[in-house]
């Protein structure tokens, strides 16, 4: 873990994943998305007495090796820090402060969305250019996504 001394996995349900050796943190609210996973992320954080949180998505394969510590550094006073690439933000890729009494009004009053709760606290977005290929960003989320993927990593043979 180069990035962290501390890892957790934030899962609809135990029946979604296998047993693994680092804390599963299961949805307290059914049906409301990926926020879901910042809400299990905050409240792991807040119990072991850590300010911050880089938020992950499991289909999300070239994530660059500095992007904690880039979004650490543009933070500033911010509630988050998200990368932008070719023109889209992403959320589940970004560094979160923990603040449970925000996100928990912000879900009281109905929020689903990381793109707004992040505007609500703040946000600091981090240009990561457009020249990324395969896009470090990219999600895999479908056959034709896991396609691409396969054949971005493909030796060429020229």
């Amino acid at each position: 873990m180069d990035h962290s001394d501390d890892v957790a996995i934030a899962v609809r349900g135990k029946d979604q994943i296998a047993e693994l050796p680092i804390p599963l943190l299961i949805d307290r609210i059914e049906g409301i998305g990926p926020i879901s996973a910042l809400d299990n992320a905050f409240r792991y954080a807040e119990q072991k007495a850590r300010d911050s949180v880089m938020l992950i998505g499991c289909d999300q394969p070239f994530l660059p090796g500095d992007l904690a510590n880039r979004l650490a550094r543009e933070i500033a006073t911010n509630g988050c820090a998200m990368p932008v690439s070719h023109g889209r933000d992403h959320p589940m890729a970004a560094l979160w402060r923990v603040d449970c009494a925000a996100l928990a009004d912000y879900i009281d009053g109905g929020g689903q969305s990381l793109w707004r709760f992040a505007d609500a606290v703040g946000v600091t977005r981090v240009d990561w250019g457009d020249g990324c290929d395969p896009d470090t960003f990219a999600n895999i989320n479908d056959p034709a996504a896991l396609a691409k993927a396969e054949s971005q990593l493909s030796p060429r043979s020229d």
